[in-house]
This record gives C-alpha cells, structure tokens and sequence, in this order.
C-alpha cells in the first residue's frame, strides 16, 4: 500500500501543477497572438486554457471565448472560472493538438453545424459554435455552466475551492501547500468514515437482528453486503472530494475513471451477494412445499441471476465507467449469439426442456418414472439433462429436450398401486366353500390398513383348462414401491392363512389320472363336508382369530 502511495505521488510530482489542461509546449504556436485568436476551434481552447493556467492567468482575455448575452464583467469572470472548474472536476482530458485548426470545421458526426464538442459523453452540453467569423462556447453552455459547476461539485464541496487555497500557496513537491492538506484531509475523512461504518454494521445491525432472531442471517448474508455498500460509500466520498483538489489533469482523469469504474463494480458485488439471500428466501419456501422439484430448482435459479448478474454489472462497468462504447460489442455479440444459436440447437432446445420441465413439472426428484427405455427413480434435474437411477443401480442421463417431448409415465404421482392377481384353486372345490373362501378374501382387504376400501374386486369369474379362477383385484393407498411391496406381503400371507384354514387347494397345470379305488388304497381325492355351515364357522374362526389380531397389532 505504501509503495502505491509513492507511485501516486511521483506521479503527481512530476507533472506541474498548472497543467490543467494537456498543453504541449512542442506544439505551442510561437506567435504570442495565438493565445488571444478565436478564429479556429484549435484556436479558441488555447486562447481559453492558456489564459487561465495559474502562470499566466488572464480571465479578461479567457472569457472572450464565451458567447454572453446580459452577464456582467464580474459575473462572466467568475462563468468563465468555473468552466474551466467544471473541465477539471470531470477529469476531461483535453489535448490541444488534436483540437481541429480549421475555421469552417464542419461536425459531421453529430449534426453536421459548425460546431465542436469536447467531450459527448461527460460534457455534451459544453460545445463550441461559430458566431461569424469567431469560435466561441455556446450560449447555451453559458447558460448551463452554473447547473454544470453544481453538478460537478455537490452538497456544498463547491465551497472547499474558495476555503482550501486560503491555507497556502507554497509549493512543496510540485504542489500547494493547500493541496497537500486537502490530501491529508481526504485521508483523515475517509479513514474515520470507515471506521463509523464499521463500528455501525458491526455492532448496530448485528445487534438489531439478533434483537429480532435474525442474528445468524445477519451475519451470513447481511453483514457482508453491508461492508460491500460500506466501500461505496468510501468511494463516493473520494470521487467528490478528489474534485476540489485540482490535481494535475493527468492524474485526475485516470482516477475519476477508476473511481467511476469502480461504483458499478461495487453495485454489481452487493448484487451478486444479494442472489445468495433472494435464494435463501425461496429455499425456504421450497422446503415448504411438497414438491422436491422446487428444491433443484433454488440452485439452478440461483447460479442463472449471478450469470445474469455478472453480464449485466460487466456491460454497465465498461459503458458507464469505463467509457467504452459497447454497441459495436453487443453487435458483434449478437451476430456470435447468432451463430452460436444455430451451432448449439441441441443445448438450447435442452435449455427450454428443462424451462417447460420446471413449469409443468411432469416428475420430481424421487419419483419413479418410465418413458421408452428409461425406467428408473429420478435423482436430479439440471438446465441440460435429468438423472435418472436404474433399478440396476446404473444412471441414465436424458437430454431435458427429449423428456420434454416423451411421454412419461410417473409411477410416483399414482394416488393408490394396483394390485391385480388370480387364484386358481381346484375343481373338485366345492361351490359354498368357494364362495366362503371369496368373502374371507373380501373381509382381509377391508381390514388391512393400506387397501383401498370403497373400490375392490373379488369374484369367482372364470374356469379354465385346469383350475377354477377367483380375480383378486385391488388397491394399496402407500407412498412408494416399498411400502406396496410390505402391503403386499402382508395380503399374501393372509390369503394363504385362510386357505389353509379352509382347506381350499391352489390349482396349478397338472394332468391327473384317476384310477378305481382299492381295499387298501384311499383315494386320492379329498373328502369335503357337504354342510356350508361349518365351512362358514372354519371362516368366522379365521376372521376372529387371524383378521382381528392383526387389526389389535395396528
């Protein structure tokens, strides 16, 4: 820092004082007459600079560049004081050799009159006309250089250039003794700002929001963009105090620029530290809803506004502190975008899947989706592609434009599972054990927990080559595969626990030959109870012993 300090320094020891304005003395013109001539626009700034340098300085002969109307002598020597205030403030580096020398200049560029103009971007109201034969400001300029002067120096620094010279004109290292103390001033001002900031953010705002439960947030995300908006506030002090000193030209116009530069820097910073907390404000209203989608979508939103950001506070750096024209770029950027458009189809069509993918949301993180070859739990959306986890264990990655045009079948939106399956059981099972053993059936789904109650079927409702058919078809109301292969487990069980309590035989392809019964032989085929009545007592001891048990056990 300190090694900085004595750059700068040199630097403002080697350039003298007086050089307000960039007057080389190679290209001075010997004739002492040119300084007092308004013939030219060349002409018109040397009569005008060089007659107010602090070696030379003739306001008489300066003010006849400017074209005044009912101004007194003394009100257009103090006019003529603060335009050239008002070159110096805004750091206008104007060099004299490239000013035109031609007496009928034409401005083509602007507004094809004979006019000159300065500095368009900093300065478009100061301007030079010509008035007959001579070349002088514009009265409209005169008439803005008292609105210009405020502007350049504000809240009441305009002052300071009257108080600080009364310290002390002696030159040491190439500067007055006022502007030396104005340097020592600026320093002062700007380290103890610096230290009320601090001690305001630091133990003000901490201690306010933690007063309010907020002292952790404060210190993560507030705090920071606080210190940021701290150096802002430095910094503007130093572009309006830096003004009032009058340094050389030079110096001035480099530091203005890097001051003015720097403002969008640090806007485009609190910006960027911004994102974090708008992020955290809608994290937190994603862990609200029940969507895991929202929770994907808070760090692709987050990283897209710093890119946003970042794009913008640099176009904004180089327009409004930098002075660079950037329409040329965002023209050349925009035939590059152009191209890059039409080389990258597949990326932005990917791009907009995952835009359509996020408003429609099809699917969320978890659920179990199937489209074409992909069958699969999904574990993350991201801007080009969706992950997708394999009941293989493997990951699949598609292209978000692909799964925007598919169709996708989401086993994780279903509100109950089904559960289809037929018993076949033997046709020597008599018709009153059948229909006992179809109401034992309906009376587990009604009393297991996760069965759909209102909507179920359960009929004997098909003979086929070797079995007698009964439909199972039901409902399981659970949250994931899981839990369905649990219920299903479960309702499994029971239906063999019934048929074993019944004696009902499962059927499966076989080919049977019966052959007569011997003495001593019994037959193969078994005896069933000709009375319904105890099969419906075995079924009413099922239901009470196995059914409500289970139900005691939930």
């Amino acid at each position: 820092m300190k090694f900085r300090f004595l750059l700068l320094y040199a630097f403002l020891f080697v350039h003298s004082v007086f050089a307000q304005v960039i007057l080389d003395e190679n290209q001075l013109p010997i004739d002492p007459e040119q300084y007092h001539s308004l013939t030219s626009p060349y002409s018109t700034t040397l009569t005008f600079f060089y007659n107010l340098r602090e070696d030379n300085f003739e306001p008489e002969e300066a003010l006849k560049t400017l074209r005044l109307t009912d101004q007194s002598e003394i009100e257009a020597r103090r006019l003529v004081v603060k335009l050239k205030q008002v070159f110096d403030g805004n750091g206008v580096y104007v060099r004299i050799n490239e000013i035109p020398n031609d007496p009928n200049y034409i401005d083509t560029l602007h507004n094809n009159q004979p006019r000159f103009f300065f500095d368009t971007k900093r300065l478009p109201g100061v301007y030079l006309e010509k008035v007959g034969d001579d070349w002088k400001f514009s009265a409209f300029t005169v008439s803005q250089i008292n609105e210009l002067h405020q502007d350049t120096y504000p809240y009441g620094t305009d002052k300071l250039l009257n108080v600080l010279p009364k310290l002390g004109n002696e030159v040491y290292l190439g500067l007055h003794f006022w502007q030396l103390a104005g340097l020592f001033l600026l320093i002062l001002i700007l380290f103890i700002s610096h230290k009320i900031i601090t001690i305001i953010l630091d133990k003000g705002l901490l201690y306010a929001l933690d007063r309010f439960g907020y002292g952790y947030i404060g210190e993560k995300y507030l705090l920071p963009v606080a210190k940021v908006i701290s150096i802002f506030v430095i910094v503007q002090l130093s572009s309006l105090f830096i003004r009032v000193l009058q340094l050389p030209i030079e110096a001035v116009s480099w530091i203005l620029l890097l001051l003015n530069a720097a403002k969008p820097f640090i806007v485009t910073i609190v910006f960027y530290k911004i994102v974090d907390i708008v992020a955290m404000y809608f994290a937190k209203l994603a862990e609200k809803t029940e969507s895991t989608l929202d929770d994907q979508l808070v760090p692709l939103l987050r990283k897209t506004l710093k890119a946003f950001v970042v794009i913008v506070g640099t176009l904004y750096i180089l327009k409004e502190g930098l002075q660079v024209d950037i329409v040329p770029f965002l023209t050349g950027l925009s035939i590059g975008g152009l191209a890059f458009a039409l080389a990258a189809q597949d990326t932005i069509k990917n791009f907009f899947g995952s835009i359509m993918i996020f408003i429609d949301k099809p699917f969320q993180v978890g659920d179990w989706i199937t489209s074409g070859d992909v069958d699969g739990t999904v574990e993350e959306v991201g801007f080009r592609s969706t992950r997708v986890r394999t009941f293989r264990n493997s990951v699949m990655y598609i292209p978000n434009g692909k799964i925007a045009d598919a169709t996708i079948d989401n086993h994780g939106l279903r509100q109950y599972r089904r559960f289809f399956t037929t018993l076949t059981i033997t046709y020597d099972t008599p018709p009153h054990l059948i229909q006992a053993f179809v109401d034992g059936l309906r009376k587990i789904v009604e009393s297991h927990p996760d069965t759909r109650k209102d909507y179920y079927n359960i009929y004997f409702n098909n003979l086929s080559a070797y079995s007698q058919d009964v439909m199972f078809y039901v409902f399981f109301e659970v949250p994931n595969w899981t839990e369905e292969l649990r219920a299903r487990h479960e309702i499994l069980i029971s239906i063999i626990t019934l048929a074993n309590q019944l004696g009902v035989r499962f059927a499966f392809p076989t080919q049977t030959l019966h052959m007569e019964s011997f003495p001593e032989k019994k037959t193969l085929v078994p005896e069933y109870n000709p009375d319904a009545k105890a099969y419906q007592a075995k079924l009413q001891d099922f239901v009470s012993r196995e059914l409500k048990k289970k139900q005691d056990l939930n």
